[in-house]
């Protein structure tokens, strides 16, 4: 095998690609158009090392996909002691400070020490959501306007928040939703979901693994305990063998479901994340850029920040007339819609035969003022209530309670979706965070329920719940 030295890679940076991942040198010139982020992400390290970006967007066995002949040889791995950015320094100590996890007693708290020990990379893009962030807020507000008329004097010693999901057992009426890049938050990514929502065959929930996680479903797949079951979520290529070879290797792995995403056709605007880049820039150097008259006008923000060039090859002319029979061509396994955003679509999708949807604005993170998922539950259950008798209906998006799960259950929903508070806990705790998010949830929705007077899930109805618009008082005076 060839040995090559930086000056040799350093030179192939313009009309050829090269470059250095472990010490190892690749030509990946011929590979830029097909590259799932596009081929700027590998051009802006075009000759140079790009071990630390591959690590974190990427599975180990990633560059397995690439021939053989991509790999051009090694080059002398010369130890450098790297000093720590002062964003690392920052992370580090915040650690060594976080309180104890009993001390964590509700999911806000998680998110509030998940703030001061990710590293700033890595909240930016957990926690940035469209444009002026609106829609983000009022997923989480507008489950205020919803209130329980409970229902007393009912046995309730007993209690049991168990539930199904497309026929497996869930031990609550929760499940994780599909969140990519866990590992910029923890070196264990995904790998800590899967194992911190997993205690024991009565006691597990579903994970939800996005195609863009930061480990292949292979490895995912390997982590889960026998019986564990995980769904799918597919971003859908817009060259349909690949998007099938994608599918049929994610059924052989074990897969359960397929979670097709709809609401992501193009990347949304997240511009806290499209920001951090700057912010980066800016604490090292120890002050911000100024304009000058000589500096080029043109544009050069990255507009589609940390994730967003994954959606490069994504097909963005699906229709309910062809992709859905296309879907069903090449797998057995259920299929649901994620990114339902209205009722019209609700009503399609259960024409179309699938065997669920998630009503889901992908956590206020694309379209900026789409109607909170609650709220398009709500007119579900008040303008077509059929449709939750033709298929399984989720929502995502805006929750931080035990109740919130159970205003969503009594409305309809089969089972709500999570996404940053596990990437959250992780981030912070791994997979004892995880387990501890659990563990929260389990003890608000049971004490919920038993306050509610309803024992069992299908005790959960909608009479219930009320919406309710408060008024200001208006003086007569």
């Amino acid at each position: 095998m060839t040995s090559w030295t930086p000056q040799q890679v350093a030179a192939h940076n313009t009309a050829s690609c090269w470059i250095i991942i472990h010490g190892q040198v690749y030509d990946v010139t011929k590979f830029l158009p097909e590259h799932p982020g596009g081929p700027q992400a590998i051009l802006n390290y075009a000759g140079k090392d790009a071990t630390e970006p591959f690590d974190t967007f990427h599975a180990p066995d990633a560059l397995s996909h690439l021939p053989s002949e991509a790999h051009l040889g090694s080059i002398p791995i010369i130890a450098e002691a790297k000093s720590k950015t002062k964003d690392q320094a920052r992370v580090e100590e915040a650690h060594k400070h976080k309180p104890p996890l009993y001390r964590v007693l509700n999911l806000a708290d998680m998110e509030v020490i998940a703030r001061k020990v990710l590293s700033h990379k890595a909240w930016a893009y957990y926690s940035s959501a469209a444009d002026d962030e609106i829609t983000h807020a009022e997923n989480i507000r507008a489950f205020t306007r919803f209130f329980f008329l409970p229902r007393v004097m009912r046995p309730v010693s007993y209690c049991d928040p168990s539930t199904t999901i497309l026929g497996y057992s869930s031990a609550l009426p929760i499940f994780v939703s599909g969140a990519a890049l866990a590992k910029l938050g923890h070196p264990l990514g995904e790998i800590n979901i899967t194992r911190g929502i997993y205690t024991s065959p009565s006691k597990q929930i579903i994970q939800m693994v996005s195609s863009n996680a930061s480990l292949s479903f292979n490895e995912i797949a390997k982590a889960a305990r026998q019986g564990q079951a995980l769904f799918f979520q597919l971003y859908k290529n817009r060259d349909d063998m690949v998007a099938e070879r994608r599918v049929r290797a994610v059924e052989e792995a074990g897969y359960k479901a397929i979670f097709l995403t709809v609401d992501a056709i193009v990347a949304g605007s997240r511009e806290r994340d499209i920001r951090n880049p700057w912010i980066l820039e800016d604490e090292e150097r120890g002050g911000s850029p100024v304009y000058s008259e000589e500096m080029p006008s043109l544009d050069g923000a990255n507009h589609l920040g940390t994730a967003g060039a994954l959606t490069a090859n994504d097909d963005r002319d699906m229709s309910w007339e062809r992709t859905i029979p296309w879907l069903r061509s090449i797998t057995k396994l259920p299929i649901a819609i994620k990114g339902i955003q209205c009722v019209e679509d609700a009503v399609l999708a259960a024409e179309a035969g699938v065997d669920a949807i998630l009503l889901s604005n992908h956590g206020g993170r694309q379209l900026e003022y789409s109607l909170p998922p609650i709220e398009v539950l709500y007119r579900l259950r008040k303008q077509r209530p059929d449709v939750f008798s033709k298929l399984e209906v989720y929502i995502d998006g805006g929750i931080y309670r035990g109740t919130d799960v159970l205003k969503a259950v009594c409305l309809g929903a089969r089972a709500v979706g999570l996404g940053r508070p596990f990437l959250y806990a992780q981030g912070a705790y791994g997979e004892a965070g995880v387990t501890k998010i659990i563990q929260i949830l389990e003890r608000e929705i049971v004490a919920g329920m038993r306050l509610l007077g309803a024992p069992t899930i299908k005790d959960l109805r909608p009479e219930l719940v009320e919406r309710i618009d408060w008024q200001p008082l208006v003086s007569k005076l």
